[in-house]
């Protein structure tokens, strides 16, 4: 048995909520033979925040403390745990998630400096969040977020139908409106254009944008999901061609290494991380963010050159097998055994 991690994220599966890459982890690394103990799967924010207190202080002896990060609320359950931490000298490593986390940093400085240049490394998923943290002279590396390459079998994508998947929770940050006005300018031109949105309503979000659909008389043209299971949307993805991510913020989302590994061709907004992540028309395609007429041009250009459509396709899967458990999981070995 290698050592102890008591890992602090929001465990709330059974909830309704989507998993988290925290969850994904936490399985991984018990699978490799740590005792991972997990808080908090507490639904109520003070109720979760208590527990994460309560389960590093019972579980610090031969501890080492793994803290996911975010910019949102969460931060602060963030560094009240680190302040647990401390106060009971653990060695506790933040995980950092979330594109929006650079701005929490500039516009909580005092508290981002507690938290962050008192741990034993921080790590970030993308250089985007590396760089933030280096420029501030914090300890900081880099581990991707995983997949089980194995478990997404490769489609490859010689030619593209505007058959348009979308994968993320439905909230403002994620902006999910602008994907059914892409589908409304889409149509003008592509009228068997289709556009299916996977995933949870956040804030209300998923009832906008029906009711948007519905002012746009594209309601039938659309199909809401709802929350579906890795598997249901892998399934999913096989009738459709082009994998679109609208988001305002961004790190190193996990929907989208996934539909790089089934091959998908991406239309991305180019905002926090996916500049690291994707080279444009190498192997996806970069558009302005809050513009339907980038995704437009962008959609038309793999319908219409094939060439290109193939070329993504395939440097997509190339691109998602770096991000396979195997090739990964040593850099969590080495740190892990190093603290």
């Amino acid at each position: 048995m290698k050592r102890k991690i008591v890992y602090i994220d929001n465990f709330l599966t059974k909830h309704g909520h989507t998993p988290t890459i925290g969850l994904s982890l936490a399985a991984l690394l018990s699978n490799e033979g740590y005792e991972v103990i997990k808080a908090s799967t507490k639904k109520a924010k003070l109720l979760r925040l208590l527990d994460m207190l309560y389960v590093i202080f019972k579980e610090r002896k031969g501890a080492v403390v793994l803290i996911s990060t975010y910019s949102s609320d969460a931060f602060y359950f963030a560094l009240a745990c680190s302040w647990m931490c401390r106060l009971l000298n653990i060695k506790y490593i933040p995980c950092l998630h979330g594109g929006n986390l650079p701005q929490r940093i500039q516009h909580s400085t005092k508290m981002s400096r507690q938290l962050f240049a008192n741990s034993y490394m921080n790590v970030a998923v993308s250089g985007y969040l590396e760089d933030c943290i280096k420029k501030n002279g914090w300890r900081v590396a880099v581990i991707p977020n995983v997949i089980h390459i194995n478990e997404y079998p490769f489609l490859e994508r010689k030619t593209c139908k505007p058959r348009l998947l979308w994968v993320r929770s439905f909230h403002e940050i994620y902006n999910p409106g602008l994907a059914i006005k892409v589908l409304f300018q889409l149509l003008k031109t592509n009228p068997d254009a289709t556009l299916a949105m996977v995933g949870p309503d956040k804030d209300g979000s998923l009832a906008v944008c029906k009711q948007l659909a519905a002012e746009l008389n594209v309601t039938d043209k659309v199909n809401f999901t709802g929350l579906l299971s890795r598997n249901e949307w892998i399934e999913l993805s096989t009738q459709y061609d082009i994998f679109i991510n609208t988001t305002n913020f961004d790190n190193l989302p996990v929907s989208i290494i996934e539909a790089l590994a089934l091959g998908m061709p991406i239309v991305s907004t180019n905002v926090g991380g996916l500049q690291y992540l994707i080279a444009d028309r190498q192997n996806g395609l970069l558009v302005n963010a809050n513009g339907e007429t980038g995704f437009v041009e962008a959609i038309n250009t793999l319908i219409h050159d094939n060439t290109m459509a193939e070329g993504l396709s395939r440097n997509a899967r190339l691109l998602a097998e770096q991000f396979d458990w195997d090739h990964v999981k040593q850099q969590w070995n080495t740190l892990l055994q190093g603290v």
